[in-house]
């Protein structure tokens, strides 16, 4: 059995579910601790004890179990770790996260952005960055993975019409998502957040470069990152975070900040993904067929009272989902269906020129 403080460990994140399944890990070795990933880097892995951080190796049995399951380390995860001879700290067992933040990459390999978190902040500027179609597909993400998402409307100081912006948001957005318009750079603005701050509990931020996820980390946690602003002329942020990193908050919580990430496909299946979307699941209970798609079906409950773009977005992220699920040869059968359709098209086309 695994040694630990509790309470030092509350600090970055530890609650009890981890600290059962802790104990429940097959070690014994006195030396063995329970630290959290902090930090991922191409040539060691960074672990926090609740007092600082310190660089680990994972033993090569270990990534060689993480690598045969399609897994990896993330920041956010438990481990246990244990130095040997020459100092050198060698991570020898995961714990399995609770929840998990991921995203499919084009090729469809999954891609885990954060372990073990229990709020997510979607960070969006109510200047050129506002985008409200990506801002569903976040929140989308955010609701497959279990995790609670609050969003966090930066630049309220500088930005134009942030009523009507709100205003837009409220509307489309579903009514239980927390929303607030703040300026990222000063404590008093950002303490509307303290509610989701408290001791034990881990944040993530997400949202695209520029959006204010560093400033608002600064803040949040009296850190001092670098940050960038955004390029004149298309609005578009610079990257200043590169990697994903763990901070603690004066208020007991941690955060995980991330990259800017400009795609975003989902990691989920259609029907959990289609669950997310909780208005339109709702309305669909009322359509005149069972199996009604919201496109021009008759008696559809649904498109008349939904607005049109977030109905459109719920389709394509249907639609990514559905691509994500099918097998190699489902995908090549569908590129040689749409190649035959393209291609009668085509001829159509050339015998009405005729």
């Amino acid at each position: 059995m695994i040694a630990f403080d509790f309470a030092q460990l509350r600090l970055i994140g530890l609650q009890q579910a981890i600290a059962s399944a802790a104990t429940q890990l097959d070690i014994s070795s006195p030396a063995a601790q329970l630290l959290r990933v902090s930090a991922v880097h191409r040539d060691s892995i960074g672990v926090h004890d609740g007092t600082k951080e310190h660089p680990a190796q994972i033993l090569p049995r270990l990534l060689h179990a993480l690598q045969a399951q399609d897994d990896v380390l993330t920041v956010g995860d438990w481990i246990a770790a244990e130095h040997d001879l020459h100092g050198t700290l060698w991570i020898t067992a995961h714990l399995s996260p609770v929840t998990q933040i991921a995203r499919r990459g084009n090729d469809g390999r999954r891609q885990r952005l954060a372990s073990n978190v229990d709020t997510a902040l979607l960070v969006m500027g109510l200047d050129a960055d506002f985008n409200p179609r990506r801002l569903e597909r976040y929140l989308a993400i955010v609701l497959s993975a279990q995790v609670s998402p609050v969003v966090v409307l930066s630049k309220a100081d500088v930005a134009d019409d942030v009523p009507g912006k709100l205003a837009q948001l409220r509307q489309r957005l579903p009514p239980h998502v927390p929303l607030f318009a703040v300026d990222t750079r000063h404590a008093y603005d950002v303490a509307i957040l303290d509610p989701w701050l408290g001791a034990g509990q881990t944040l993530v931020l997400l949202g695209s470069s520029g959006a204010g996820k560093s400033s608002l980390t600064n803040t949040l946690c009296a850190v001092d990152q670098t940050t960038n602003g955004v390029r004149h002329g298309d609005g578009r942020g610079r990257h200043t975070t590169t990697a994903r990193s763990l901070h603690l908050c004066a208020h007991g919580a941690c955060i995980i900040d991330t990259p800017g990430l400009r795609s975003w496909q989902a990691d989920a299946d259609a029907q959990t993904l289609a669950a997310t979307f909780d208005d339109i699941a709702a309305l669909a209970s009322t359509c005149q067929f069972r199996d009604c798609q919201h496109a021009s079906e008759p008696g559809c409950a649904v498109r008349g009272a939904v607005d049109g773009d977030r109905l459109r977005n719920y389709h394509k992220l249907l639609r990514d989902a559905r691509r994500g699920e099918a097998t190699p040869l489902e995908r090549i059968a569908a590129r040689a269906k749409w190649k035959t359709i393209l291609k009668a098209g085509l001829e159509r086309g050339k015998d009405k020129r005729r």
